[in-house]
């Protein structure tokens, strides 16, 4: 690609960055780094009414945990600044009145009542008003008007807004590197607002602008604005700019596959679709993130960028930098892309494997100390024997660490991890009901005293030596490995599951496993 690329990311701070802006800013992301672009963050507050504190900085905290940083804008390498639209706002005035003094724009005086009593008007013979070039000249425009009634209008103060001149009877000819060639027939168009009564532009004018003096190449944004496609390149005609190329991504579906991917279909169906917590500071309602509830980064883009887009090959594991160099627009499909939850926690089981053991320990410790302060405040209400191998708060994290390194192939989210290795950290104080008929039979209390006679004299206590002293002496008595593996297992665990009953006896030492199979033995 021969042009210097610049994309951007361009929110509103109307409240948390929902997945699909995540979506749209990734593909942003990797289509500048695959071209040695950069990367913009804009952002689109004209509309000061549903501005939502907070908002901003919860949009760059999310792009950069998901590692997806913008290169330039708010606070950094601010070449083509401000950037943010409010503070933007003598610039848009001058290119409307540039559009009006080209002809290609005019004052629009309107009241709401009047366009109110238009449309009702309109619905009562079952027809829709579109405010156009069949009947700009029945209302009240600069159009309209004569130069000297539209002067006197501006004079008095009267509220205006200025509107766009939807050319009469011509064919436009759009592309779309997603969709192709496009033909849209100007007869159906309305004449956009460009400017507001308040002041601010639309989006749809502040939009081009910016776009235009930030010297933005590729405007790659989601299926919702292509009805706006033929106003935008008519605005860069009318002003005689050069228009970026433009892509419109797909939409993101509900997991059922119909319609657009809303917050409610998160909260029904138990996933988040924000990528980090968020806290509405009017009503103080608080809604998940993918952060909070246990995603790693990596997992929530690499699901992302399948959304809509795939690689022609059967990969689909990939770091940051595999998919940049990966990512082409041409293969981003037109069709929506639906959001499978399930899928995201494969994605997610994937990247916890890639995680180093020492790295989740530490995310795993607060839960294991608030467990174990559970368990010893337990214990002392009911004064009970119920003990655990270490002191609250003062586990040591590379004992957790060698844990998860046992458990993690089974986990999803650092979460799983107490179900998962609970009798590593404190003993069982039950015995499943079910395993418990299963692996206690008449002799079995007769067999764990044998085995514990077989463990104590043990020596060197690691799961080769504990392996070779107890397996021989299953096989010289010819027992059957079950009488013995699954009543041991109980002991230790509470139940007929966890990963290797050597490693467990291993960890949790000698006199913490002989007292276990005292216990089962008394209990059982």
């Amino acid at each position: 690609m021969t042009k210097n690329v610049r994309v951007r990311f361009a929110p509103s701070p109307t409240g948390p960055l929902h997945i699909g802006g995540v979506r749209t800013a990734l593909f942003n992301y990797l289509f500048a780094k695959k071209h040695n672009g950069t990367f913009v963050l804009r952002i689109e507050d004209t509309d000061q009414n549903r501005y939502v504190e907070g908002a901003e900085q919860y949009i760059i905290d999310a792009l950069n945990w998901c590692g997806i940083p913008y290169d330039e804008g708010l606070g950094k390498n601010e070449t083509y600044g401000p950037y943010r639209q409010s503070e933007r706002k003598p610039l848009y005035k001058k290119y409307a009145e540039q559009l009006i003094a080209s002809g290609n724009a005019y004052y629009a005086f309107d009241t709401a009542e009047d366009l109110d009593f238009h449309r009702k008007n309109h619905e009562n013979q079952g027809k829709t008003f579109i405010y156009n070039w069949h009947n700009r000249l029945k209302l009240s425009n600069s159009l309209s008007l004569s130069a000297e009634e539209t002067q006197a209008k501006l004079d008095a103060g009267e509220d205006y807004v200025i509107r766009f001149k939807s050319p009469h009877d011509e064919t436009l000819h759009l592309t779309d590197i997603i969709r192709g060639d496009m033909k849209i027939d100007t007869n159906v168009l309305d004449d956009k607002v460009l400017f507001k009564s308040d002041g601010m532009p639309t989006y749809h004018l502040a939009n081009i602008v910016d776009d235009h003096l930030m010297k933005i190449s590729h405007v790659i944004r989601g299926e919702e604005w292509l009805p706006s496609l033929a106003l935008h390149y008519q605005l860069y005609t009318a002003f005689g700019w050069e228009a970026p190329e433009f892509a419109h991504l797909p939409l993101i579906l509900k997991p059922t596959g119909k319609g657009k991917l809303s917050k409610r279909d998160g909260d029904k169906m138990g996933f988040p679709v924000f990528p980090l917590q968020w806290t509405d500071p009017k009503t103080n309602d608080t809604s998940r993130g993918y952060k909070e509830d246990g995603y790693f980064a990596e997992a929530m883009i690499n699901f992302l960028a399948f959304l809509g887009w795939n690689p022609g090959t059967e990969q689909e594991i990939f770091t940051i930098e595999e998919l940049v160099n990966a990512f082409d627009l041409e293969r981003v499909n037109k069709s929506g892309a639906r959001f499978d939850p399930d899928k995201i926690k494969w994605f997610n089981h994937h990247y916890m494997q890639d995680q180093y053991d020492e790295d989740l320990a530490e995310l795993f410790k607060p839960i294991v100390d608030k467990n174990l302060s559970v368990i010893q405040s337990d214990s002392e209400k009911s004064h009970s024997n119920a003990t655990s191998l270490t002191a609250q708060n003062d586990i040591d994290v590379n004992y957790i660490a060698l844990v998860v390194g046992l458990i993690k192939e089974r986990a999803t989210f650092v979460s799983d991890f107490w179900d998962l290795s609970h009798f590593f950290f404190t003993a069982p104080t039950a015995y499943d009901e079910k395993a418990s008929k299963k692996a206690f039979k008449d002799d079995t209390a007769d067999l764990m005293s044998q085995l514990k006679s077989i463990i104590l004299p043990i020596d060197e206590f690691t799961v080769t030596a504990l392996e070779k002293d107890i397996k021989g002496w299953i096989t010289k008595n010819d027992i059957a490995f079950g009488k013995i593996m699954m009543p041991l297992r109980l002991a230790l665990v509470g139940a007929l599951q966890g990963p290797d009953v050597f490693e467990i006896m291993y960890m949790i030492g000698k006199a913490e496993t002989v007292k276990r199979i005292e216990n089962i033995i008394k209990t059982l």
